[in-house]
């Protein structure tokens, strides 16, 4: 491999975490320089250059600070071959869509990763996943294709990419569709690569406040109308099935949507939601003709990122309505 420059930006998470005699468990702290060391023992042929943009557990990152994060990837300098970002697991798959959406990797290769286990645990996963995204981020194959997340040795698309355990090393999926690629003997192969979709603009601060509504059976969803008199500006709703609520609901969500948008995804995790299969009230028809916007493929958490984002650039009707379609 010739000389490859990456930058490393590190957000904090597990993969930074360590125990400290302050705290009862372990911590993000500093040590982006640490990543530089061990990526580079691992893989002559890259110079690593680290960032500390942020050092928070991943579900303190707010959209500002993946606005932030876009932002300095793009200004980043033409010698800068590809990005690898660190950060804490529980958001990863937020904050890769979100990069994804803003086409943070037009111009080169953005690969998100983290850690299972911290500095603190016995056989850390952290020096293994930096080495293989930064193997991703060196790679040609890995152009033009959206942003990735590298984990345990599995590629996936920013897209599909969900994490489905608390626990295992290999945490993360891409169900129906599956990794688009994989690491092996230090190399990266991207056999799948993603449909591109058209970029958003990117905001200065993202404004709008929107919930996260997951239901069940029974659920009569009571509290949808009063979101707007809390100050949220929108709504997913993470039906059952391929997007469904109770009938003791639908008059709720009506409410709701009469007032905010409110964006309908399913809580499967695998799968899109119906739009012309279920007739019965509470069905997508029927919420559907009651003004719901459908989330396609997307699950809660990433209709919930591509929401925000659209309203925060204040889209609305059928202009949010046509923009929400061109990317789910």
């Amino acid at each position: 491999m010739n000389q490859r420059r990456i930058s490393l930006i590190t957000l904090g998470g597990t993969i930074s975490s360590e125990a400290t005699r302050a705290t009862s468990g372990v911590v993000p702290v500093s040590g982006a320089d640490l990543f530089r060391q061990e990526v580079e023992h691992w893989v002559p042929g890259i110079e690593l250059l680290p960032h500390e943009l942020r050092l928070v557990p991943s579900p303190s990152l707010h959209l500002d600070d993946l606005l932030a994060l876009h932002r300095y990837v793009v200004a980043l300098p033409d010698d800068v071959d590809g990005v690898v970002v660190s950060q804490g697991t529980d958001t990863i798959e937020e904050t890769a869509f979100a990069l994804d959406l803003l086409g943070t990797a037009a111009d080169r290769p953005v690969v998100v990763t983290g850690a299972m286990r911290s500095r603190a645990a016995a056989g850390e996963d952290g020096p293994a996943n930096l080495v293989s995204s930064a193997l991703v981020a060196a790679s040609e194959q890995a152009r033009d294709a959206g942003v990735l997340v590298q984990f345990a040795d599995l590629v996936h698309s920013a897209r599909w990419v969900s994490k489905r355990s608390t626990f295992h090393v290999d945490a993360f999926s891409s169900d129906p569709l599956g990794p688009i690629g994989y690491v092996a003997e230090g190399q990266a192969h991207l056999e799948h690569l993603p449909r591109r979709r058209p970029a958003l603009a990117a905001t200065e601060s993202a404004t709008a406040r929107v919930a996260l509504v997951s239901t069940g059976s029974g659920d009569d969803l009571a509290m949808l109308p009063s979101l707007a008199d809390a100050g949220y500006d929108g709504v997913v709703l993470s039906g059952v099935g391929a997007g469904h609520v109770a009938a003791s609901a639908v008059e709720n969500v009506s409410a709701a949507a009469s007032r905010i948008p409110v964006l309908l995804a399913s809580r499967t995790g695998a799968g899109p939601v119906a739009e012309r299969t279920y007739g019965y009230p509470g069905g997508e028809i029927d919420l559907v003709e009651r003004g719901v916007l459908t989330a396609g493929r997307l699950s809660p958490v990433k209709a919930r990122v591509l929401l925000a984002l659209l309203l925060s650039a204040g889209l609305t009707g059928d202009t949010l309505r046509a923009a929400v379609a061109s990317h789910t």
